[in-house]
């Protein structure tokens, strides 16, 4: 990520201080850095799809505007959701379109 990630530290870094280290430094900063292995792009791709397949809407709308950021495009999104619903659940799939709608219009 070209951005440094701060969300960690800006809201749980007085409570939970090494979250916040773990989530900033060590989740966005090496593992998502490492664009020789997998660009931003696909891990977008990839991490959207295992929080619609948990059902993790709280965490989905900040992944989706990542994955625009990344380049995701609205039919790649579209797709990846279509495709999930049989795989994750239709109800799941309901939930994420309404997130990816809001973000792409």
């Amino acid at each position: 990520m070209a951005k440094k990630q701060t969300a960690g530290q800006e809201q749980l870094g007085e409570f939970a201080p090494q979250f916040a280290h773990l989530n900033d430094d060590v989740l966005f900063g090496e593992v998502w850095d490492k664009e020789d292995e997998l660009s931003a792009h696909d891990r977008s791709l990839v991490t959207i799809a295992a929080l619609i397949a948990m059902g993790n809407t709280e965490q989905l709308a900040t992944h989706l505007k990542i994955g625009k950021t990344n380049g995701i495009t609205q039919e790649e999104i579209v797709a990846e959701i279509t495709h999930l619903a049989f795989y994750v659940g239709w109800p799941k799939a309901w939930s994420a379109f309404n997130r990816a709608k809001e973000i792409w219009q």
